[in-house]
């Protein structure tokens, strides 16, 4: 019988400890959610290796490792509410609930809200809801948020996320230029949000958050 307990430590000590994730309730969180629950069963046992594990087209769960550095930089607090974009099976809405007052996480395939609802309910998170709908659109109706966190690469953040997050609010995601991933943290501030470089990772672009096509005559 796999111990997934032993994995999970395994994970921490050697993917996100040593990649300057410096949050203890981050550490303590990936130390107690059993990130196997929140992946596919074909999946189980590559569920704490370090790489993305591919749900869907142009869908990945993240690898814990990029999770865990971009969830250090929104450095999410107990007061926090947080929007999670494109959770997929639900983990790194486990992780944020554990950090915030609360989540609201939106996930384009329905049959994947239904898993996330069962493994949190499971694992007793009672602070997130997974609702259906665009990623691309968020939830405004619940906002604005302290912080945003996409699971995914975008090629340009819509307008619509960007109105949703809160003045001096946070945000993280990957950007895909040429093939290449940078994670950059957005803070907002004067209506604005500015970027800086944090560090290097990849995961496929998100539907909805692709570049549109420039036409020329």
């Amino acid at each position: 019988m796999t111990d997934f307990a032993k994995r999970r430590r395994v994970m921490v000590d050697t993917q996100v400890r040593p990649s300057d994730v410096t949050l203890f309730p981050i550490i303590e969180a990936m130390l107690s959610i059993p990130r196997e629950r929140f992946v596919p069963t074909r999946l189980q046992e590559a569920a704490y290796l370090g790489e993305n594990l591919p749900i869907g087209p142009n869908r990945a769960i993240l690898e814990p490792r990029t999770l865990a550095k971009m969830l250090n930089l929104l450095a999410v607090g107990p007061r926090d509410l947080v929007l999670d974009l494109a959770p997929g099976f639900g983990y790194s809405t486990a992780v944020l609930a554990h950090l915030a007052q609360a989540v609201v996480a939106v996930e384009p395939e329905e049959p994947l809200v239904t898993e996330a609802e069962a493994a949190l309910a499971e694992v007793g998170i009672d602070n997130a809801a997974i609702q259906a709908g665009e990623p691309a659109h968020g939830a405004p109706e619940h906002g604005p948020y302290d912080a945003i966190a996409v699971q995914g690469a975008v090629e340009v953040l819509p307008d619509a996320i960007a109105d949703q997050l809160a003045e001096g609010g946070r945000i993280a995601c990957i950007f895909s230029e040429d093939r290449l991933g940078t994670c950059r943290l957005g803070i907002k501030a004067d209506g604005r949000i500015n970027w800086r470089f944090a560090f290097n990772a990849s995961a496929p672009v998100l539907p909805g958050f692709e570049k549109k096509p420039e036409f020329s005559l």
